[in-house]
Parts: C-alpha cells; sequence; structure tokens
C-alpha cells in the first residue's frame, strides 16, 4: 500500500481496537478531513523518536491501519475522533509532505487469527476485564471475546502502561501467545 498517512503517536491501536484522538495541528485536520470525504484509512504507529506535535517525528516499523468510525467537533474547534484499528502493518520507506504529514509506503500484515487463551494466562483476561471496567463507556469495542488470546493481548498492549520500546515489541508479534507470554513477564515485574 503506498502513500499512506501515518500518524505517529506514543500509543497504538491494533486490529479490533478503538483510539479517541483530539486532532488540531493543520496537517492531521486535513488528513481527518480526506479520510472523511473519502472514506480512507490511514495508520497509526509508534514514535521512535521527537513528539507528536510539531516537526515530524521518525517511527518505529510497525504501526496499524485504522478507519475513522466516529468523530465530533468540539465547542471550542477542537476536532475529536475515533479510529478503529483494522490491520497490522510494517513500514517499508516514509517521509513528510510539505505540511509536514508523514506518507508511508507499507506492507499489511495477516490478520491473526483467533487462538484460546492457554489456562497460565488466563489471569491476564481477568485483569483486562478489571482494566475495562475502569475505563467505563469512554472506549466501546464491538467483537469483545475474552477467550481469545489475540483480542486480549492487543487491548493489553493498548492499555498496559508500559515503555514505547515494549508497546513496539508487541505490535511486531505475530504470535498472540508470545505476545501473551511477554505480557505476563511485564505485569509480574510491575507487581514486584
Amino acid at each position: 500500500m503506498n502513500g499512506l498517512p501515518l500518524f505517529p503517536l506514543s500509543s497504538i491501536v491494533l486490529p479490533g481496537g478503538r483510539l479517541p484522538l483530539r486532532i488540531f495541528e493543520p496537517r492531521y485536520l486535513s488528513m481527518v478531513s480526506a479520510c472523511l470525504k473519502g472514506d480512507q484509512l490511514f495508520g497509526i504507529c509508534l514514535i521512535a523518536e521527537g513528539a507528536e506535535v510539531g516537526t515530524p517525528a521518525k517511527t518505529f516499523a510497525y504501526g496499524t491501519l485504522v478507519k475513522i468510525v466516529d468523530w465530533d467537533q468540539e465547542d471550542t474547534g477542537l476536532l475529536v475522533i475515533v479510529a478503529e484499528g483494522k490491520q497490522r502493518f510494517r513500514i517499508a520507506s516514509s517521509a513528510a509532505n510539505a505540511d509536514g504529514l508523514l506518507v508511508g509506503d507499507v506492507e499489511l500484515l495477516p490478520a491473526e487469527h483467533k487462538v484460546a487463551i492457554p489456562a497460565e494466562y488466563v489471569e491476564l483476561a481477568e485483569l483486562l476485564r478489571r482494566a475495562l471496567d475502569q475505563v467505563g463507556p469512554l472506549l466501546e469495542y464491538t467483537g469483545v471475546d475474552f477467550s481469545d488470546a489475540v483480542w486480549v493481548s492487543s487491548r493489553l498492549v493498548e492499555l498496559l502502561p508500559m515503555t514505547v520500546s515494549q508497546r513496539h515489541e508487541l505490535v511486531a508479534m505475530s504470535d498472540s501467545v508470545e505476545r501473551l507470554s511477554v505480557l505476563h513477564g511485564i505485569v509480574a515485574g510491575s507487581s514486584e
């Protein structure tokens, strides 16, 4: 897929997830406008170097193709959108346009297939259930499945506190059980 608009962030969304975003920079307002008018997708990827605002950031290699599923404009003029993760990708190359918007050539990665959570990681599904109770109606997921290793590991990558490099390592993985194993280690390490 060539010419995909990229939105570098310090947070990520994976397929099946939702991420609310507040849009105020002109380059992203233009991108969102084009996406809404043409029913187009864009990519969200993690920042390797730089910041979310200002000069275009350097990104990590993996991200997620997203679709805008909801939007609203606040009284202040700020645009609020909800992006839903559709498919993971790997960035082959990227460059900034004149307005500072990153555009990339990306390789779409195969979708992960549903896998039952191994018994040793069932506690992670319960942790996710508690975390989602805390988030409340902010994120209205479709296809909720606490028995699916793909769904549970993806939501934990999105919600748990961790370093950006840890998050990227997990986004790059194609094996949900392996992802759960790493997440189990992260959770165990944070509770010590």
